[in-house]
């Protein structure tokens, strides 16, 4: 029966199977939401049970997790693509925390996570070792010598996890009344922009 089989049409591997639950709870997150969402509606929209679930996700915690990394990957590749346009280290360092701010909460996936109240999961996943790594390698690639300011190549994923923990903050607790997205540039400027061989006055 299709309900115990995958409708009909079971996984190859272990990745694969992996991929698909990913996939089905990102489809019930993004029908139901996330608080809404259960184990049960992924086993439906898979068409298997529980318990099959349950062999590759110990809990529905751990699938929101796996969806929100899966979301981070396609949010970086956007990232790396925006920050590209910008050619010195304030500039990469300071449009990246706008436009995490700005991009986040629209996103399907870790959007819908964090505007859900799924801020551990959220927070976990871009400050975890390996999205600082990630985010490294962001400003690894951009168009700018992070030598000028003092920043040697070793010391890039401290900065990213700076730059990781100040958009979270910002998006965790948002300013009151909220700030457009040229007062939060200037915002950021102002404070991170002397750390970063900048003056403040910009």
């Amino acid at each position: 029966m299709g309900h115990h089989g995958w409708q009909g049409n079971p996984p190859r591997t272990e990745e694969d199977a992996r991929q698909r639950i990913i996939a089905a709870t990102a489809s019930c997150v993004e029908q139901f939401g996330p608080a809404k969402t259960t184990l049960s509606d992924v086993a439906n929209e898979l068409g298997v049970t529980r318990q099959t679930v349950y062999r590759y996700y110990a809990n529905l915690g751990e699938l929101l997790s796996a969806v929100a990394e899966t979301g981070l990957q396609d949010f970086v590749e956007r990232m790396q693509r925006h920050l590209s346009g910008f050619t010195t280290p304030a500039d990469v360092a300071i449009e990246s925390i706008v436009f995490a701010v700005q991009a986040i909460p629209k996103e399907r996936q870790i959007g819908a996570l964090f505007q859900a109240g799924e801020t551990d999961i959220f927070s976990r996943e871009t400050t975890s070792s390996m999205a600082v790594s990630v985010g490294a390698d962001i400003l690894r690639k951009v168009p700018v010598d992070w030598s000028q300011i003092g920043v040697e190549d070793d010391e890039l994923e401290g900065l990213a996890e700076i730059l990781m923990r100040l958009f979270v903050s910002f998006l965790q607790y948002p300013a009151d009344p909220p700030r457009s997205t040229d007062e939060l540039r200037a915002h950021v400027r102002r404070w991170l922009g002397p750390a970063l061989g900048v003056g403040g006055g910009g």
